[in-house]
């Protein structure tokens, strides 16, 4: 037996191979997933031995619903029902203000739905274009803070703006202040020194998912995309920009990088408190003690409304993505939407190419040259339907643009870590704020006007006529498209 194993090895891994295929191909079908997703998996698993395998335990499970990523339920401490508590707004004042907010006020039902994700109302937020900019407040921010500073970012990298943005928290460890840090274990590259520093020096920090060889299979998938930064709880961030020195406009940067991140002051930042804690009372093994000073009462002048809308697998609903796709249905005037990654859903893009074809002015930025070569040639394939319908498609030529942004109707925009594709709709950990506000919305369709400035505009005519092998090669990347 050991002899006829020895003699035909390839033909029995073969045949193990297709008795794993068969088995995953069963349990995709039973999952009734997108049907384009389902093919795609069943391509890869029919047509690529071994690889397709690996493929698909590395990117085709689904654990939103199984629950793989368990924590503990912390939003029936007692600490965090009373924020919920004083959070909620009555449904009485609900309807005293749906006038302001016009037809949105659907996508604040939508959210409100999710006892996580509250309208709040006394909030003031900074749009910060670039990481210049973010980088200056949110340094300043940390170096003030008084009780606690709590970070967790997908991408940190110990280079020259992550040391000192390391440094710092390492420093108010050392004056006594609570300083925690979670960062995702594939994303980030923090060396063995300075995790040692940071220990030494009093910062609690955990990665995210840690990925060995062992254990590759589905970790590589479910990361966590995140980007918060929260200060004694009355100052947050959040957006696009990580903490690297690839995302900072150096004067001898090799490439320019254009990004758009949001400074909060107000109670928005209290959701984000939220999910941070969940975050770390997954990584950290530890009881975790919710406290009072986590949510300090704020004073805040201004009144603009927020909601923070997060998903991911530990989810039961794709929250972005159906805020988004909410206010791409309720839009009457226009959509301007710009994103690093525009391989979206179908009912993105039905929605997308309804509303252009009703009048409403829709307008896409994406990158001209992406950093992904599979990326942008999905990316292309889905742009000839959107041009025919009559969105308006932009190149960014300056650099790469890196930037998730929204904004709609001079009311309502969305700034965030989420990309407009799969990955980011239901596999990756993602987090985005909704601002429901004239002159916020106002800004970011001058900053949505200023870069239009360096795109080229695509024109469709010109674009069917584009080479046989680019549509081969945007064909073959679209086939990779439910999995990137």
């Amino acid at each position: 037996m050991l002899e006829y194993l020895k003699n035909n090895i390839w033909i029995v891994l073969i045949i193990v191979n297709y008795l794993l295929a068969i088995s995953a191909v069963v349990t995709v079908l039973l999952k009734n997933i997108n049907p384009t997703k389902t093919v795609s998996y069943i391509m890869v698993l029919v047509f690529f031995p071994f690889f397709g395998l690996f493929v698909y335990y590395m990117f085709g499970q689904e654990y939103r619903k199984t629950k793989l990523f368990n924590r503990k339920d912390i939003s029936n401490t007692s600490v965090i029902q009373s924020v919920g508590d004083n959070l909620r707004i009555k449904e009485k004042d609900l309807d005293d203000i749906s006038d302001r907010f016009e037809e949105k006020i659907k996508l604040v039902k939508l959210l409100k739905a999710s006892e996580k994700s509250p309208l709040t109302l006394k909030n003031d937020v900074d749009i910060l274009v670039n990481a210049n900019i973010k980088f200056e407040r949110l340094f300043e921010d940390l170096k003030e803070a008084e009780h606690y500073i709590h970070v967790e970012y997908y991408v940190i990298n110990d280079d020259k703006i992550g040391t000192k943005l390391l440094n710092i928290l390492c420093e108010k460890a050392k004056e006594g202040l609570e300083v925690k840090l979670t960062y995702d274990d594939v994303g980030s590259k923090i060396s063995s020194k300075m995790k040692r520093k940071l220990t030494e020096s009093g910062v609690e920090h955990y990665p995210f998912m840690r990925v060995l060889f062992s254990s590759l299979a589905g970790k590589t998938n479910y990361r966590n995309h995140r980007k918060i930064a929260i200060i004694d709880g009355a100052i947050g961030y959040v957006g696009g920009i990580n903490i690297s020195d690839d995302y900072v406009n150096y004067d001898d940067s090799a490439r320019y990088w254009r990004d758009t991140h949001l400074r909060i002051h107000g109670e928005a930042v209290k959701i984000l408190q939220f999910h941070f804690l969940t975050t770390w009372d997954f990584v950290n093994d530890s009881e975790i003690e919710i406290k009072q000073m986590y949510f300090p009462v704020i004073d805040c002048a201004q009144n603009i409304p927020v909601q923070i809308a997060a998903s991911g697998p530990d989810t039961d609903w794709a929250n972005i993505m159906e805020a988004i796709l909410t206010a791409i249905n309720n839009a009457e005037t226009y959509i301007y939407l710009t994103t690093p990654y525009f391989i979206p859903n179908d009912q993105i893009v039905t929605a997308l190419q309804i509303a252009a074809r009703i009048g409403v002015d829709v307008r896409l930025i994406t990158p001209k040259k992406s950093d992904s070569w599979i990326a942008q040639h999905a990316t292309s394939s889905y742009l000839e339907p959107l041009l025919e319908a009559g969105v308006k498609v932009f190149l960014y030529e300056k650099g790469f643009i890196h930037a998730k942004t929204m904004v709609v109707d001079d009311l309502f925009s969305t700034i965030g870590t989420c990309n407009m594709d799969n990955r980011s709709f239901n596999i990756n950990f993602e987090i985005n704020a909704l601002i429901y506000h004239k002159g916020k919305s106002e800004e970011l369709k001058s900053i949505f006007m200023a870069d239009l400035e360096n795109c080229e505009q695509l024109d469709y005519e010109r674009w069917k006529e584009r080479s046989k092998y680019c549509k081969f090669q945007e064909s073959f990347s679209r086939l990779w498209a439910p999995m990137l």
